[in-house]
């Protein structure tokens, strides 16, 4: 009894204590399909860069696969569901900083401080990639501008790009002759300065399926798969590629 009250009438007892930590986690919808599968992704990040550490650069590059699939379900399974949250975007920025920000540093760096040519403190410039997904994670949960399209390339590009260099390079030597150590030196700061920068890059969302008012994304489309059937993984830097110089052409 405190002053003729009980514990429970002034709710401090362990029901309402127990109460006060699970309503407001139910008002967060902390625990929903689409951030586990958020989750999911943060989990191939942190398992592909354990993977870089024990020089398994093929492993890492699949779990970038898996995380690109679980980064594309999520929302599709938050819009499916009626989930969508403000934590869950959050979430996701944060998994995508792990998963396509500092794995495919961590990647990029393997490659450079294995090579006699680069092994030195140059290789430490990989990481500027991380750095600059980072920002550009940051600067797309408050740009308004970037719900139909996109002002800088997206994370999960990048990331494609780098999962498919150990493929080329295990699967297709005749290629892995163009990935050197400068090549990538060049791509890293490229690429950071792409992440950040105010370049308008149209995103894959269909308003209608008319081809004029779509004929951008179609002519991508169909442009990408014919670059998959003919050079395989080395497609992929390819249609990046391509994808930044069809956005530039339609500015």
């Amino acid at each position: 009894m405190v002053n003729g009250q009980s514990e429970i009438a002034i709710g401090n007892s362990p029901i309402a204590c127990l109460q006060s930590f699970i309503y407001p986690i139910e008002n967060m919808k902390l625990f929903t399909i689409p951030n586990f599968m958020t989750l999911g992704n943060l989990l191939c990040g942190c398992l592909g860069i354990l993977s870089v550490f024990e020089g398994n650069m093929i492993s890492a590059s699949m779990f970038i696969g898996i995380a690109l699939l679980l980064d594309f379900g999520d929302g599709f399974a938050a819009r499916l569901l009626n989930s969508a949250s403000p934590i869950g975007k959050e979430l996701d920025s944060l998994a995508d900083v792990v998963s396509f920000g500092a794995l495919p540093s961590f990647m990029l760096f393997n490659e450079l401080i294995n090579n006699e040519l680069t092994n030195g403190w140059i290789s430490y410039i990989a990481f500027v990639m991380a750095l600059s997904s980072a920002l550009r994670l940051a600067k797309f949960n408050v740009d308004t501008r970037q719900s139909d399209s996109f002002i800088g390339v997206p994370t999960p590009a990048n990331a494609m790009v780098v999962a498919a260099l150990p493929l080329i390079q295990m699967y297709q030597p005749t290629y892995a002759a163009f990935i050197t150590p400068w090549v990538i030196l060049i791509y890293i700061v490229v690429m950071s300065y792409l992440l950040i920068s105010e370049l308008p890059l149209f995103a894959l969302k269909f308003k209608s399926y008319a081809w004029a008012a779509n004929r951008y994304v179609y002519s991508f489309l169909i442009a990408s798969v014919v670059l998959l059937i003919i050079f395989q993984y080395f497609a992929v830097p390819l249609i990046i590629l391509l994808y930044v110089g069809i956005s530039l052409v339609r500015r």
